[in-house]
């Protein structure tokens, strides 16, 4: 199951860039943002902290409206289960959280058990 994005959103992405190392986090938050690049790191003015984003092809076009392109961005807020374990998503995520660990380019990621139950869910579940 995926969150929130469609694939046909994503069908320029070439890269996904981490910050910090995904397999510390049980999951992230993910959304498109605006940029005026197709590449570097966009600006964040998000509470919380980006973790990760994605890079697009070289021929992507801006949208002609705009000018902008629509990359994913993927963070995390003050009161996530990374940052407080014992708080509102100590069991359960948000809607937009998914596992990074099935993000690719082009592909949404999903929720898991880990996304939604923390590592020690995944861990009971291995034995």
């Amino acid at each position: 199951m995926s969150s929130l994005l469609n694939e046909s959103d994503l069908h320029h992405e070439n890269a996904v860039v981490w910050l910090e190392n995904p397999d510390n986090l049980d999951y992230v938050r993910q959304a498109l943002d605006k940029t005026t690049r197709r590449r570097g790191k966009p600006r964040y003015e998000r509470d919380g902290r980006m973790v990760g984003y994605t890079e697009l092809e070289s021929h992507t076009e801006a949208d002609p409206d705009s000018g902008l392109h629509l990359r994913r961005v993927f963070f995390l807020l003050p009161h996530d289960r990374d940052a407080d374990p014992d708080g509102p998503y100590h069991e359960g995520a948000p809607g937009e959280a998914v596992d990074p660990s099935t993000i690719e380019p082009k592909r949404v990621g999903d929720k898991t058990p880990r996304s939604q139950r923390g590592l020690t869910a995944t861990a009971d579940a291995a034995n």
